[in-house]
């Protein structure tokens, strides 16, 4: 692969605002769409449960796709697989928002929010390649410290607009507001992102019978968790989903290691580097999804919040995801990736603590300072993380570790829903069956009840974030000489890499 590091200085600007646009629909679609999900519920009358579906069908189908077009975009290039995605996401968007109220149908969202994933998935898979791609190594840690900021900003707003827009308009139009974006993005993407002409427009070396048992694998999977619950752990459809799983992905792993231009080069997992900031990744995106599915519920079922009120509450860990993604960027070339994932990952231990302690009387003054606490050191941890994922491997994996990055943020969210749901619930029914609740009121017994579900679904976020603590303790940070010239100095320490 030839060099792409030719990006004019003037267009930088320009090419961090487009992949910032991409970044931000991701990001404002997650939030807009979590807030309404109690007034989707309500609207098709499906339970809590089946209407978590709205969101796993967008995150599954990503999961599955993601390592797809990011191994595709190394043979035909990233432009071509960003700008596409980018339009099967819109038409996704306005299919989400037009057909389930032409159709009467909650399958019908359900059915659209898959297709608007295969856009995500396109989407996701390219934008951090492209900013290690395309930026200078002095820029990268400012470059990414913008997009994690305008991210954080789509999460800021998305439960203020969405709860806005579902309690005074209608919940179709969470998904109406990503059109506009669309196309702006589309028509500065055509003008901002370099093509590469070096790439091979033929796909003739992909490798598909990989990306067949990988979609296949990942989809049994999620099936298997998120339904569990619902149709029973030892139901044949489950039972049968998890052997179709580990079939494929043991296959997949087979394939990967017999094929000259795998999908996903699982060697790299033999770098302990590699493989520590991976699991970090994994494992803080697991345990946010905790916090994110079910916070918006404890917000309107325990201490009585408005759509709109719960979206503003949620707003305070996105600002605070602002700030501290500011600050990441600025600081990732003063201080290393290293030092700040450690500092993250205490400070997100630390909010996550705070919010064991929730109960039906708690004060929203501290339910905001927990988000607060929680925001910044997420914030903090996903800018030095994802650039030293990146810039720890060899440039002709740029593609497919950019897309590894982007699995692992939306495969462990979905599991995530599905587990800390399954907490929640299983939660509640052993503190009804084990304590003497029926001394006290029905309004009592019903809040008390919520309140300890919850609290047990938050102490497992905190156990996932101790985690966390220990990898960031145990990772180091190292720069393939690929991306080294003649005036780095003071770059970190440089890993021969695979």
């Amino acid at each position: 692969m030839g060099k792409t590091n030719n990006t004019p200085s003037k267009s930088y600007l320009l090419l961090i605002f487009s992949i910032s646009l991409a970044i931000f629909m991701s990001s404002l679609d997650g939030t807009i769409v979590n807030i309404a999900l109690p007034t989707i519920s309500e609207s098709f009358g499906v339970s809590t449960s089946a209407v978590s579906w709205v969101a796993t069908a967008y995150l599954l189908v990503m999961a599955g796709c993601v390592l797809i077009f990011g191994k595709i975009s190394d043979f035909i290039g990233y432009k071509k697989i960003f700008l596409s995605g980018f339009v099967v996401f819109t038409l996704g968007s306005f299919a989400c928002g037009f057909l389930p109220e032409l159709l009467d149908s909650f399958y019908a969202l359900v059915g659209s929010r898959a297709f608007q994933g295969i856009g995500g998935a396109m989407i996701s898979a390219i934008a951090p390649a492209m900013v290690t791609a395309f930026i200078p190594m002095e820029q990268k840690g400012k470059a990414m410290g913008i997009i994690m900021t305008v991210a954080a900003l789509g999460t800021a707003i998305g439960p203020t607009i969405g709860g806005l827009l579902t309690q005074y308009v209608s919940w179709h139009w969470i998904f109406f507001i990503n059109v506009p974006i669309g196309i702006l993005s589309v028509i500065i993407g055509m003008k901002a992102i370099p093509g590469q002409s070096d790439r091979n427009t033929a796909l003739s070396g992909f490798d598909r019978s990989g990306a067949a048992f990988i979609f296949i694998g990942l989809a049994a999977l999620l099936f298997a968790v998120s339904e569990g619950e619902v149709l029973g752990w030892t139901s044949p459809a489950i039972l049968t989903s998890g052997a179709v799983a580990a079939v494929s992905l043991g296959l997949f792993v087979w394939r990967e290691l017999h094929t000259s231009e795998p999908l996903l080069e699982l060697r790299l997992f033999g770098k302990r580097n590699f493989l520590f900031t991976n699991l970090i990744l994994v494992l803080v995106f697991f345990g946010f999804s905790g916090i994110n599915y079910l916070l918006p519920f404890y917000l309107q079922y325990v201490l009585g919040y408005e759509t709109s009120a719960a979206g503003m509450v949620l707003t305070s860990l996105s600002f605070a995801m602002m700030v501290s993604g500011l600050a990441a960027g600025l600081l990732y070339n003063r201080l290393g990736g290293r030092i700040l994932a450690i500092a993250a990952a205490a400070i997100i231990a630390a909010g996550y603590y705070m919010m064991t302690h929730l109960q039906a009387n708690t004060t929203i003054a501290y339910v905001v300072a927990a988000l607060i606490v929680i925001g910044f050191g997420l914030g903090l941890m996903v800018t030095p993380v994802s650039n030293m994922i990146m810039n720890s491997v060899a440039k002709r994996y740029q593609g497919m570790v950019s897309s590894l990055t982007s699995l692992e943020r939306f495969a462990p969210m979905t599991i995530g829903i599905a587990i800390f749901n399954l907490i929640f619930v299983q939660g509640v029914l052993r503190i009804a069956e084990n304590r003497a609740i029926t001394m006290q009121s029905p309004v009592e017994v019903k809040m008390h009840l919520l309140s300890a579900g919850f609290d047990i679904a938050f102490f497992g976020a905190f156990i996932v974030a101790v985690v966390v603590l220990v990898l960031a303790f145990l990772a180091r940070q190292e720069v393939h000489p690929d991306y080294l010239d003649a005036g780095d100095e003071g770059a970190p320490e440089v890993g021969m890499m695979i």
